[in-house]
């Protein structure tokens, strides 16, 4: 898909623009939503929030949009540096790419990128939403790590193999039909 240095820039970012705001979603309505509510009594999860000061993150409680800026960041980071050049050496080192199905080569690399981001970006969320007053403890943070794989990884998975992937490629060929026609 993407052929040059500038393409791919631009389909990492249509990439994590769309990711970062459904794992925001994910991670604050379906994971956390129901302790939200639980602690602070409100009926929606977004009152919920709102009651609290924020998302706490680094320590303190933040804006939902503060939290969506900072995770962008660190996302697109990590997809352009780790994500986009590692898997798709991970899907060549499997397959060859002149002789496998566009679609079978694009679900290899989607796998790679998934088995590549989720452990990285689990790290990352696992220092920034660390519950500091309690104290820092190197092995709540490796479980914190933990549990955030486990639920993020099969979420990631199902949504960016059949549905983020699906509207960036087809977002991408929109954006660049004449250079892909």
């Amino acid at each position: 898909m993407p052929q040059n240095q500038k393409e791919r820039a631009i389909f990492a970012f249509i990439t994590v623009l769309i990711t970062v705001h459904a794992y925001v979603f994910y991670s604050l309505y379906v994971v956390n939503g129901a302790t939200f509510m639980g602690l602070t009594g409100k009926s929606t999860v977004i009152g919920a929030i709102r009651s609290l000061g924020g998302v706490y993150i680094f320590g303190q409680y933040l804006p939902i949009w503060f939290v969506i800026i900072i995770e962008f960041c660190f996302a697109y980071i990590c997809e352009m540096f780790v994500g986009q050049p590692l898997s798709f050496k991970m899907a060549c080192k499997r397959l060859d790419i002149k002789k496998t199905d566009a679609s079978t080569f694009e679900t290899a690399i989607i796998t790679s990128t998934v088995t590549i981001m989720v452990p990285l970006m689990s790290f990352i969320a696992a220092w920034l939403y660390y519950p500091y007053y309690m104290g820092f403890n190197l092995f709540t943070l490796f479980a914190n790590w933990l549990k955030l794989i486990c639920f993020n990884f099969p979420f990631a998975y199902f949504t960016q193999l059949f549905l983020i992937q699906p509207i960036v490629r087809q977002t991408f060929k929109t954006l660049f039909k004449k250079n892909n026609a």
